[in-house]
This record gives C-alpha cells, sequence and structure tokens, in this order.
C-alpha cells in the first residue's frame, strides 16, 4: 500500500527520532566538541558537493528571465520579512516570544534548491528557471541573510558584527560551494552517477547540526520553554505564514500577467525556506544554548512547506496539455 503524500518522509521521521535522542541523550563535555568539529566538517563537505552537482549550463539557460528572478527574489528577502513583521500581533501570543525569534529568523532565509526544483519540474513550470532562481537564492542568501537578521533581530553573529558573520558563513558554506564548482570539471560527472546515495551527505550533515543544536538546548531546558501548547500553535503560525506566502506568490504572478510555468515557478521558489541552509547558518549567527528554539520553526515549516506543495505539485501536474497546432499539410 502506497504511502499517502500527506504522511512524514523518511527523513522528516529520521530527524523527529535525532531530537527524541538529543532529548533523551544530549551530548555533553568533550562529546559535546567532538560532534562539533564532526558537524562543521559536513557542512563543509555538503556545500562542496552542492557547487560540484550544479550545471553551469543549467542555471545560464533560466539567467535572461531577470523579471522572474527578481520577484522571486522579492518574495524571499522581501515579503516574507514584512509578513514576520506584520504578523507579530497574532504570533506573539501564539508562540511567545523566542520562538517568534525563530520565525523572523526563519522569514530572512534563502529559498530550498533541491525541493523547489523537484515540485517545479513535477507541476511542469519553469525549470531552467527555476534552477537558477533558487541557486540564486541559496547564494545571495549567504550574504543577504545576516544582513536581515541584523536588522530584524538585532543579531550580529556570535560576539562580532554583521560582516563578521558573512565572512564566516562565507568560509563554511561559500567557499567549499565555489571549489565544489572548480572541481566539478573533474568530478562532476562522478557526483551526477552517485547523487542517489550522495543525498546521505545532504541529510546527514542537517541531521549532525539538529543533534548538537537540540542537545545544547535540551542542557539548557529547552523543553520547559516550549511546552505542547506552546508547539502546537508554532505549527498554526507556520500553516499561516506558508498560507499567506503561497497567496501573495499566486497573485502576484497572475497580477503581472506571468504565464502559467513562470507562476508555478514564482509559486514553488518564492514561497519555501531551506532547512539545509538555515541549520548551518543558525550554529554561526547565534550562541550554540540558543540554536535549538530558534530551528524549531523552521523544522516545522520544513515539513508542512514539503506536505503542502507535494499537493499543489500534483494538482498543477494533472492540468491539460497546452493545445499545439497541426502541421501543415496533415
Amino acid at each position: 500500500m502506497a504511502r499517502s503524500r500527506l504522511l512524514p518522509d523518511n527523513f522528516t521521521l529520521t530527524l523527529i527520532a535525532v531530537v527524541v535522542t538529543a532529548t533523551l541523550l544530549p551530548a555533553r563535555g568533550q562529546v559535546a566538541v567532538a560532534f562539533d568539529w564532526i558537524t562543521n566538517i559536513a557542512i563543509g563537505l555538503l556545500f562542496f558537493l552542492h557547487g560540484a552537482k550544479l550545471s553551469r549550463e543549467a542555471v545560464i539557460a533560466g539567467a535572461g528571465h531577470w523579471r522572474l528572478h527578481l520577484l522571486v527574489f522579492l518574495c524571499t528577502f522581501g515579503l516574507f520579512p514584512l509578513l514576520g513583521l506584520a504578523l507579530k500581533p497574532v504570533l506573539m501570543p501564539l508562540v511567545g516570544a523566542e520562538l517568534y525569534t525563530g520565525f523572523l529568523y526563519l522569514c530572512a532565509l534563502p529559498a530550498t534548491v533541491q525541493s523547489a526544483i523537484a515540485f517545479t519540474s513535477l507541476a511542469r513550470g519553469n525549470i531552467p528557471a527555476a534552477v537558477c532562481s533558487a541557486a540564486a537564492s541559496s547564494l545571495l542568501g549567504i550574504f543577504i541573510t545576516p544582513l536581515l537578521v541584523a536588522l530584524l533581530l538585532g543579531v550580529q553573529g556570535q560576539g562580532g558584527s554583521t560582516l563578521d558573520a558573512i565572512g564566516k558563513i562565507s568560509v563554511q558554506l561559500l567557499l567549499p560551494f565555489i571549489a565544489g564548482q572548480i572541481a566539478r570539471r573533474w568530478i562532476g560527472g562522478w557526483v551526477n552517477r552517485n547523487k542517489g546515495w550522495l543525498k546521505n551527505v545532504d541529510q546527514s550533515s542537517i541531521l549532525l547540526v539538529v543533534y548538537t543544536a537540540f542537545s545544547s538546548a535540551v542542557i539548557g531546558g529547552l523543553w520547559q520553554q516550549v511546552p505542547a501548547l506552546t508547539l502546537l500553535g508554532a505549527v498554526a503560525a507556520c500553516c499561516l505564514l506558508l498560507a499567506l506566502a503561497l497567496l501573495f506568490t499566486h497573485l502576484l504572478g497572475k497580477w503581472l500577467g506571468f504565464g502559467v510555468e513562470d507562476r508555478i515557478t514564482l509559486l514553488f521558489c518564492g514561497s519555501k525556506k531551506s532547512l539545509a541552509t538555515g541549520v548551518p547558518m543558525a550554529q554561526v549567527l547565534f550562541a550554540s544554548g540558543s540554536i535549538g528554539v530558534l530551528i524549531l520553526p523552521l523544522m516545522l515549516f520544513h515539513q508542512i512547506q514539503l506536505m503542502v506543495c507535494a499537493v499543489l505539485a500534483q494538482r498543477y501536474a494533472r492540468r491539460p496539455e497546452p493545445a499545439t497546432l497541426a502541421p501543415a499539410g496533415a
């Protein structure tokens, strides 16, 4: 019997298991230090492989659609922060001040890459434009997210300036990505042939960061700060934020006269937030003891956006094929 698309995927179930493990068996002392080192290495490898996987040809193919890319960019880094600020009177009573900070951090993050492209492909949208928009969002987020975090939260990295935070993120994320792009000419074919099992690097690095972050947070009393009722409020807040983002991206695409394929790309690239980028960034931008609470909204939003977008992509995929003109003389 096939699993319903509304049920969590295996990775999400593993993510939940990691949070439970960190709650029951948090890393302490030298074990925590060792996990920090392993996590940093895994994150560097993750972005190196992202660089090696990303095809320059696919990006160049979609790069000319600048109006669509600009709109995706404005939705990702403009619409979301405005929604986060505008919803403060609603979100604060639902989740409290500390989790609301996590929602503002969520709003400052870049879009996803893999899932945005996958859903655009499933829905028969503009795939080259989706590749370009999602990749540009991920790269620009390395510089823009720390600036937005400083603006929205007044946070400037772990005891340093915003420029220091950008520098740390660049060293940990951007340099491995560039190294991967350079190495692509030699290892690109191997990476493409083995991308099925290499996705484990993506997932493993996220799981490591989540375990170390939640271990630190549990030791600091995370679950005393986030009772069950507040957690339910956070789920409701994620649903509200996603619903508004989907509504605005859908309406903007229509109002600006984009075709259906471009509107699909805008919907899936402009309404999503990246867990793969957000978790490593949080490790650089915030003190380790506060990361668990801050990334909790992101983890919830990640699963909700996957379930909702899977349903929407299937709905778009079922639309009729466009009529084609019969060839002359037929």
